[in-house]
């Protein structure tokens, strides 16, 4: 295996830093530029019914997949947040984990629209169970409000 790119580290240092990131047990899989893939565990305090993912940590992983892979395409000083986001659950989030795979559809110097699909992995089976198209907004660090 690839020793990590800086971006990896980075990218992976800056969302590990969020809450949400750690509570969710996010592993960055691949991080390159305008694409990610992460994994979440199925966890039973995320399941409305024994081995079955309530709506929520779905998005939750389709948003991070989508949304980080539109800001490893930001410059210095830039970072990014969800502004718009429509998640379609298309099949049960059933299995060991989740795996979300995170892409920019198109970016600007103020937009970005990304998009995302989640997979359960069940005894190494994907099963394509959601897909979210968002938008994110850049913003400028450097810029004082």
């Amino acid at each position: 295996m690839n020793s990590p790119t800086p971006l990896f580290e980075a990218t992976r240092t800056a969302v590990m830093t969020m809450p949400m990131a750690q509570t969710l047990k996010i592993e960055f899989r691949r991080i390159e530029p305008g694409f990610v893939e992460l994994e979440i565990p199925v966890q039973e305090t995320f399941c409305f019914r024994p081995g079955q993912l309530q709506a929520t940590p779905v998005f939750a992983a389709a948003d991070f997949a989508a949304v980080v892979a539109a800001g490893t395409l930001l410059p210095p000083g830039f970072i990014n947040a969800t502004i718009d986001a429509t998640l379609k659950i298309v099949a049960p989030a059933r299995g060991s984990h989740l795996i979300a795979r995170g892409r920019v559809v198109s970016a600007s110097r103020l937009l970005t629209v990304c998009a995302a699909d989640v997979f359960a992995v069940d005894n190494g089976n994907e099963t394509l169970c959601a897909t979210l198209l968002g938008t994110a907004r850049n913003i400028d660090m450097r810029i004082k409000p």
